[in-house]
């Protein structure tokens, strides 16, 4: 049984970017595994969790806290996937791909909160 939230298309993109990190991480130095590696997957992992706990929360519909956190993370994630390309575990290729996939999440998650302040305003008035 899926939830409803799993049908968003901005969930649906930001678990295929998971998928994507965890993917993509395997192959970075053992030694990152407690640094690097794992932040980025804990980032990623972030991102849909957050949407999910947003749409959940069925009386909080209109508040826009989690969806905040998704995007905090997937700008976090950007910078460690800019960082990782730097350090050479990452192609110029993939940095692209997933710097791609973030901006595409970014925008979706940026209409969700800038809607749900507009009916906000509307239901206060």
């Amino acid at each position: 049984m899926s939830s409803n939230y799993q049908k968003l298309m901005v969930w649906q993109k930001s678990m295929t970017l998971t998928e994507d990190i965890y993917t993509i991480t395997k192959k970075f130095p053992s030694s990152e595994i407690y640094g690097i590696t794992s932040q980025m997957r804990r980032c990623s992992l972030s991102i849909p969790s957050n949407i999910a706990e947003w749409w959940e929360r069925n009386s909080d519909k209109l508040h826009t806290n989690f969806l905040h956190i998704a995007k905090w993370s997937a700008a976090e994630l950007e910078t460690q996937i800019i960082l990782s390309q730097r350090l050479g575990f990452i192609s110029h290729s993939e940095e692209q791909k997933l710097l791609q996939q973030i901006q595409e999440i970014l925008k979706m998650l940026s209409w969700f909160i800038s809607t749900l302040k507009k009916s906000n305003l509307k239901a206060a008035s």
